[in-house]
């Protein structure tokens, strides 16, 4: 045991093990600020006036030093020991330690220095502030001689004694750990290293690194100057890098160029096969907090059933009943309750969830502390703000109640504060919780109120927001009349609309409903059938909500007008029985008016679900998870599609395992504040039944959905048919963008078809991709087939497409749009009311209130406000779509040439969005609510923007 004591305190304050022979004790002198080791018998082994403070890393004497000291011990094991500082009128002390053997030989190691690296890391006392215990013992372990060794691994020439692996230099180890003072916030440290130069290891394409340190820490890069024969290398790392005792093998790192598997130099080949071998694992075990492995899994830790059947909820993934895409693979044991289920963390370990290492959060940035808000959100506000509001209800009594959370804050007992106050820490509250810690939860101004606070409940802005809102992926051209259902007539009986033509025949422009459906003018925002199945379940619950159809017709000036609303339940007779519906038409007075705002707000419920179940979460978050786990097991860090792919996987695991851990379990933030409630999964699963991944594509989307038509003489072969579709015409543009600069860069590294077909890692991840991480879909006829050049292209802009573009379209308008909540309400609690009951006489009297009772209350839209907060936000060092992290991401110039190619292309795109949100015609990119539609802009400033395109599923 090593302990550290302070002299004027009467116990120790730290104790160690370390592992240092027989050294236990280390004590500073306060008053000559010399320091000493002590054996177990108390006997001093070690002194010096002016050795290294090894807890701050500076000399312990601040003025002159001695010359030269030197003290000898004799270890346990028999060797003498030297301890010496040397030092010079300007420099830091040194400590060397000589050991003499039993014959009296000094050993000591001395590097060459004939080729000059240069190392950059973080180390973990950075990113854990307070982690004293490591940043002490990474000293000491230093100090004797347990260090940071990296060996140069030949790219040129093999062993014939190690398989023809690349032979391996001498090891070489970091300097001046113990002097290299590491600043307080975030910041890299850099380290020389001298590696002993041999003529047989030729050029270096790799190099192995042995951390013998106590705890881990985050290399980011190893630069080699002057190499003989070939100057300067450059190795990409990123990567957590913990005690070698941690791994089963050397941890390897390869320099950053690119190679297609049959092109690798035979002396890295086996080298690149075995790092592969190590990220899969072998599927057993449960994942420790240092492993790297990526592996899949059910999505069967959802729901807690050894808690009780309220909390259980069936496994998604692996059935026929349940199909779902694979997350990655915890190995945790399985509950008491059900075999099938495994155990969840507990909620104050929410961060802890496994994810690979390299996949956590290793970047200081906001999205650590989002992800301790979330925890924070439903560890301590849902449990005491619900007592709050259980014990006295409270309800918006209108609207200007709803402003209130924008303009005052809202007022809280201080007995919640004193608890929020002592569990969450200020800089939480201030940054996340806008509060100063007297009037809590205090929000910003929501863009949608912001110049206007009445233009949102118009009907144009209504329609609008189906265009250029948070879920504009949803509305079809209508082409046949009345609306059919596709749900099993056998089961459900007839859903066909009970919208009539004399419903609408008379708002559409002297038209028949025939004409304006032939001329392309009658849309449809359709959610019944997605909700029917589900709607009895639901409403047994505190919910009570309709599945809705809304029928649109397009105007000559562009924009949009709703013609019906209908509202449909099952019947109550039995499902067999079809629907019964209302229908509700535009009226803007009396209590007709009041009951088209009701119809409207239950359409925007219908809605809001949607979008952040399935829109959002399943086709953005759960959908990619399988396509990072594919890519690290089968595709080297070295090949060409790893290389373009990577930056759009960046913290999507970690986030989806926080998810999965706080957001979307059972009793999670999204069951609490989404109105499917319990059911919010199983119905993300019966829609991934109708989930294809070419389906995914921009353009083929739009033309499933009838909105364009294919024309080849229109921009990006599509003619929109909704010519102001701010989403669709900027996605288009996005799109086309990504789609030139994946071709551009695969056509580099694959010149024919058959180098596709014949590229092992490519075609081993692409079968994985289908057979396990979309698993359940994997016998579908529509999955590219990957033999052509095409078919490699279209696929890796699908999946960029998803990471960036249509997840920051779905997700970073959530504030601006729904940070009001009469505008996106997520809940409705009652029905319409009948006449002749209170209910009704309130609509007609006051139907604003009436309007506030239906949807979300005030205390779940406090914390659905916190929550699309957090969800909104641009973390301050977020890498968005034309950027790298690493500037030096490939050594291949007519790559590099290629991405800057694309950067421009995204910045013309910019400056073409800043025009078209000017132009008055475009009444669509701005409405009635004074918005410019901005979700596609491609940069951002951190923060809530309301623009802005990250390279992947970030947040």
């Amino acid at each position: 045991m090593l302990h550290y004591r302070n002299l004027n305190t009467p116990s120790p304050l730290l104790k160690f093990g370390a592992g240092v022979n027989s050294l236990t004790s280390l004590v500073f002198k306060n008053s000559h600020n010399s320091l000493g080791f002590y054996s177990e018998n108390h006997d001093r082994v070690l002194k010096s006036s002016c050795l290294i403070d090894l807890t701050r890393s500076q000399p312990l004497v601040g003025g002159g030093h001695c010359d030269r000291r030197e003290e000898s011990s004799i270890s346990s094991s028999g060797e003498k020991m030297s301890v010496r500082c040397n030092t010079g009128s300007h420099s830091h002390n040194r400590i060397s330690i000589e050991k003499e053997d039993g014959s009296g030989k000094t050993t000591t190691t001395k590097g060459s220095g004939k080729i000059k690296g240069n190392v950059v890391l973080m180390k973990k006392n950075v990113l854990d502030f307070n982690d004293f215990n490591a940043s002490f013992l990474d000293r000491v372990h230093e100090l004797f001689g347990q260090r940071v060794s990296l060996q140069l691994v030949s790219a040129v020439n093999g062993d014939p004694g190690n398989g023809m692996r690349g032979k391996l230099g001498k090891e070489a180890y970091l300097e001046d750990w113990i002097t290299t003072i590491s600043p307080l916030t975030a910041g890299d440290s850099a380290f020389d290293v001298n590696f002993d130069w041999d003529e047989k290891i030729g050029v270096p394409g790799a190099f192995i690194i042995q951390n013998y340190h106590h705890s881990e820490f985050y290399l980011k890069t190893l630069t080699l100057d002057n190499v003989p024969g070939h100057g300067r290398i450059h190795f990409v790392c990123n990567s957590w890098v913990y005690p070698s005792d941690k791994y089963h093998s050397p941890r390897i790192f390869f320099a950053n160029k690119t190679y297609l598997p049959s092109e690798t130099p035979l002396s890295l080949r086996k080298y690149r096969e075995e790092e592969l071998a190590n990220l899969r694992g072998n599927g057993t075990g449960e994942r420790q907090e240092w492993d790297r492995i990526y592996d899949y899994d059910y999505y069967n830790d959802l729901g807690n059933p050894d808690k009780g059947a309220k909390y259980a909820r069936p496994v998604l993934g692996g059935s026929p009943q349940y199909p779902y895409p694979r997350r990655g693979r915890t190995g945790r044991k399985r509950t008491d309750t059900d075999r099938n289920t495994e155990t969840r963390l507990n909620l104050a370990l929410s961060l802890n969830i496994y994810a690979p290492r390299d996949e956590r959060f290793g970047h200081l940035k906001l999205a650590d502390f989002l992800a301790y808000a979330l925890k924070s959100i439903g560890q301590f506000l849902k449990p005491e703000i619900e007592d709050l509001f259980n014990s006295t209800p409270n309800e918006f009594d209108s609207i200007d109640d709803v402003f209130k959370l924008y303009e005052g804050g809202v007022d809280v007992p201080e007995g919640l504060l004193k608890s929020v106050r002592d569990n969450i820490p200020a800089e939480m509250l201030k940054e996340i919780f806008r509060t100063d810690g007297e009037r809590f939860l205090k929000f910003p101004v929501p863009q949608v109120i912001k110049e206007n606070k009445t233009a949102w409940d118009t009907d144009e802005e209504f329609a609008r927001e189906m265009l250029a809102g948070i879920n504009p992926v949803m509305i079809h051209r209508l082409q046949e009349f009345p609306p059919r259902s596709k749900l099993d007539p056998k089961v459900y009986g007839d859903h066909t609309s009970k919208i009539t033509k004399n419903y609408i025949e008379h708002n559409l422009d002297g038209l028949s409903v025939d004409e304006a459906i032939r001329n392309n003018k009658v849309f449809i925002l359709d959610h019944h059938d997605t909700l029917i199945p589900f709607l009895r379940r639901i409403n047994a619950t505190n919910t009570k909500i309709y599945a809705t159809r809304t029928i649109i017709f397009l105007q000559k000036d562009g924009t949009l007008k709703p013609l019906a609303i209908e509202l449909s339940l099952p019947h109550p007779g039995g499902d067999h029985f079809g629907c019964i519906s209302k229908v509700y038409t535009p009226a803007d007075k009396g209590v007709d008016g009041s009951l088209w705002q009701l119809a409207k707000a239950y359409v925007n419920v219908n809605d809001s679900g949607y979008h952040q179940l399935i829109s959002h979460w399943l086709k953005t978050h759960a959908a990619i998870e399988p396509f990072v786990i594919a890519t690290n097991r089968q595709l080297s860090v070295v090949h060409p599609i790893n290389k373009l792919l990577h930056p759009h996987f960046r913290d999507t695991m970690n986030l989806n395992a926080v998810a999965r851990q706080i957001l979307i379990n059972a009793g999670g933030a999204l069951e609490a504040t989404v109105f499917p409630g319990r059911y919010c999964m199983e119905m993300t699963s019966a829609s991934y039944k109708e989930w294809t991944f070419p389906g995914q594509a921009l353009p083929v989307d739009l033309i499933k959905r009838g909105v364009a038509v294919e024309d080849e003489n229109s921009p990006h072969g599509l003619r929109l048919l909704i010519d102001d579709y701010p989403f669709a015409v900027d996605g288009l543009e996005i799109w086309s963008a990504i789609k030139t600069w994946v071709k551009d860069y695969c056509s580099l590294y694959y010149k024919t078809d058959k180098m596709v077909q014949e590229d092992y890692e490519l075609q081993s991840w692409w079968k994985e991709l289908r057979e396990e991480g979309h698993g359940d879909k994997k016998d579908e006829p529509w999955w590219p087939e990957m033999q052509t050049r095409e078919d490699l292209i279209e696929t890796c802009t699908i999946i960029i497409w998803i990471a960036s573009a249509l997840h920051a379209a779905i997700n970073f308008g959530q504030y601006p749009y729904g940070g009001f909540p009469p505008n996106r309400p997520s809940m409705s609690r009652r029905f319409i009311p009948e006449e002749g009951t209170p209910e009704y006489n309130e609509l007609k009297t006051d139907p604003e209130k009436a309007l506030l009772k239906t949807i979300t209350g005030q205390l779940l839209s406090v914390l659905g406000i916190s929550l699309v907060e957090i969800l909104s936000r641009h973390s301050s060092d977020e890498v968005y779509l034309g950027e790298r992290d690493t500037p030096e991401w490939t050594t291949d110039k007519e790559a590099e040439k290629a991405f800057e190619k694309f950067g421009n292309k995204l910045r013309e795109i910019e400056l073409k969005i800043e025009k078209m949100n000017k132009d008055q015609k475009l009444k669509n990119r701005v409405g009635p609510v004074k918005m410019p539609y901005t979700l596609l802009y491609p940069s951002s400033e951190g923060g809530l923007t309301g623009k802005g395109i990250p390279n992947s599923v970030s947040i």
